[in-house]
């Protein structure tokens, strides 16, 4: 859908949804730790699958990804939240 579809105030509200989406995409990947402490089965697997999604929308390399969901441990996917969250 072009932009001229929506009104001035929409418009508004996607933009600073795109200038912000690594904020967001950090923010429920942080969300996702808390949750896979708690979850277990097909739910766990099913958060890790969206936690691979969130890691490739932050770029983070798919050497670490694999090594992340080898060891499907929430505290490691806890460091690489505090990691992006300080920017290193």
């Amino acid at each position: 859908m072009a932009m001229e579809n929506f009104t001035k105030h929409q418009q508004g509200i996607i933009k600073r949804y795109y200038q912000n989406i690594d904020q967001i995409t950090w923010q429920k990947l942080s969300e996702l730790v808390g949750d896979l402490y708690l979850a277990e089965g097909k739910k766990r697997d099913k958060l890790w699958a969206s936690a691979v999604t969130y890691m490739e929308k932050m770029e983070v390399p798919k050497e670490r990804i694999a090594h992340l969901t080898a060891k499907k441990d929430p505290t490691l996917l806890a460091k690489l939240v505090e990691e992006l969250m300080s920017g290193t």
